[in-house]
């Protein structure tokens, strides 16, 4: 079993913060950092795309995330997704890949039930999933070990996230 850090951030300055801190101080690889951003800027009437490369992955930031585009756009499988209770959102990392079903409608639950695939426990996953519909940013790191997990937690409770949440991933 791995282990995820999740938590809550509530403004643009604290995602692009985080994931500045992550890559350059914590030296977590891009592709272990995971975003979820709700799309207040799209269109709202799409399905899923998957975009798995840096200039691509930066222009769909750009054009639905506003400020975020730039910082998010380097992380690795972004794209858009929609969620069924939730609506439209941008993912980017991992989580993009483990939610892509809950977007194609094969899980039921929406959002709360993919997050719970991911094994956020169920109490922690509605919070997110209220979080979300509200406007807030879903962060995720993915730890080597537990050295990185207590750095990578710390960096989210000093970077001012909310919920921070440490959970064990089943290995497929």
């Amino acid at each position: 079993m791995s282990k995820s850090i999740v938590g809550i951030a509530t403004t643009t300055g604290q995602v692009e913060k985080l994931i500045t801190r992550l890559k350059s101080r914590e030296g977590i690889a891009e592709s272990e950092i995971s975003v979820l951003i709700p799309d207040t800027d799209g269109t709202h009437d799409f399905g899923h795309v998957k975009v798995s490369k840096a200039p691509e992955g930066a222009t769909t930031g750009a054009v639905s995330g506003g400020v975020l585009g730039g910082i998010v756009g380097l992380l690795a499988g972004i794209g858009a997704l929609a969620i069924p209770g939730v609506g439209p959102l941008i993912a980017a990392g991992p989580i993009m890949a483990a939610l892509s079903g809950v977007a194609a409608g094969a899980a039921a639950g929406g959002l709360v039930g993919g997050l719970i695939g991911l094994g956020i426990p169920e109490l922690e996953a509605k919070i997110y999933d209220e979080k979300l519909k509200k406007g807030n940013f879903l962060i995720a790191a993915h730890p080597a070990d537990g050295k990185e997990s207590d750095r990578i937690v710390k960096a989210f409770k000093e970077e001012g996230l909310e919920d921070v949440c440490t959970t064990s991933e089943k290995s497929s």
